[in-house]
Parts: C-alpha cells; structure tokens; sequence
C-alpha cells in the first residue's frame, strides 16, 4: 500500500479521514494488517509528507496510533504525552499539521487503566508531573457519578475521568486556537474525542465529542457544541 499523496489527501473530508481510522480499528481488532512495504514508503515520503489525520494520544505503551489504526509511514501526525493533556506546544503543533501540512481530521485519544487519570484520582504530587497532573484535576472534579471511592483503585471512576479528560482536552483545542477554529468552522478539518480500551484492543469514539461540519452535519455551529 503507497503512502498518501498531496492529492488524496486533498481529496478527503474530515468525515472520510474518520472512516479511515475506525476501518483500520477493525483491522486491528481483528489481526488483518493491510500490505505495506515500509521501505518503498520511506522513498514515497522522502521529498514531503501528507499525513491525514492527527491524533492526540497518552504515551502509554500499548496505546501507539499508527498500530491501532492500523497506518503506515507518512499517514498520520502522532502526537503523545501523559494523559493525553493539551498545552500551548501540542496545540501549535496542531496548527502545522492542520493549517500548513493539510490534516483533515485532530483526534484526542485516551484510553482506559490510563496511569496519568489515576494520579490525578490520587492527587499525586512528584516533581514535574505535579503539574502535568494538575491538568487533569479539572476532569476528577467534573466527575460527578461517583459518590464513594474517588481513587484509582475505582476502574470505572478512573474511565469516567479520562473519557471527560478527552472531552475538556477537544474542546480546548478549539478555544484556544483562532487558526483550528477557522479550520473547523470552514469544514476543512474535523475534531473528535476517543476511547481506547486497553484489554479489547477497541477504539469507542464519543458520540458527544464529534466536531465535524459536512453533509452529516451540516447546520453545525461551534456554539452548539460548548459546554
């Protein structure tokens, strides 16, 4: 399978680019890898690269993009640190990938047992991590369903936390970029929150963090969408 070129790229919506990672998840789910020669897409991209998508994830182990959605070389923007959070670094690097480099589609993904969630559950507080965690304390108070045993030992607790983790981390990309705002608002690109379940191997994109303006949507309006 060739690498994306300026012009496929140029020809997908941020809605295709969606359909092109769930596909790839259910390749991955179930051990069906598409053909790819590494090398020969090492020389498709060695004079510039058209990744359409960029994804957001933990830096957890098991949760590496191109493996989950099953992508080669020069497919997408891997973006990755603890928790999934958003800063002003990730954010600029969005702004290349989706104003300048022609990304279709931003992805925050997070995912489940996530360690970044749990020490933030716990407060914990450990040189820089203190406030790297800090970021994610907004989430644990957000959390409302869980009167007894706010902690890390509450798997369902801890889920709940990431997944309105991914939630505030899409809706601050937009609010706090003019240029992915304008993106998003024109249609060119699309935001979307999503779930990673570390023992199935699935990805569960969230119904409520679903940012794209196309023919499925197509009064959308940002206001529609903040909380």
């Amino acid at each position: 399978m060739k690498a994306h070129t300026k012009e496929t790229q140029a020809n997908l919506t941020p809605r295709m680019a969606l359909e092109i990672l769930k596909e790839g998840n259910d390749r991955f789910l179930k051990n069906l890898k598409k053909q790819r020669n590494l090398l020969d897409q090492v020389n498709d991209t060695r004079n510039g690269q058209w990744p359409f998508a960029t994804i957001l994830s933990c830096i957890d182990s098991r949760t590496g993009a191109e493996l989950i959605f099953d992508q080669g070389l020069g497919d997408i923007f891997s973006v990755r640190i603890a928790g999934n959070i958003v800063n002003t670094d990730i954010i600029g690097s969005m702004e290349f990938a989706c104003k300048i480099a022609g990304s279709k589609l931003i992805v925050v993904l997070g995912h489940t047992g996530c360690g970044a969630i749990k020490g933030a559950c716990d407060h914990v507080e450990m040189g820089n991590l203190t406030e790297l965690l800090s970021k994610i304390q907004p989430a644990v108070y957000q959390e409302n369903k869980t009167k007894k045993d706010r902690t890390s030992g509450n798997a369902v607790f801890v889920d709940n936390v990431a997944t309105i983790n991914v939630k505030r981390a899409a809706e601050q990309i937009i609010e706090r970029s003019y240029i992915l705002e304008q993106l998003l608002e024109s249609g060119k690109i699309g935001v979307v929150g999503a779930m990673y379940n570390v023992q199935t191997g699935k990805v569960s994109f969230c119904k409520d963090v679903l940012y794209i303006k196309d023919e499925k949507n197509p009064k959308f309006s940002l206001d529609d969408f903040r909380s």
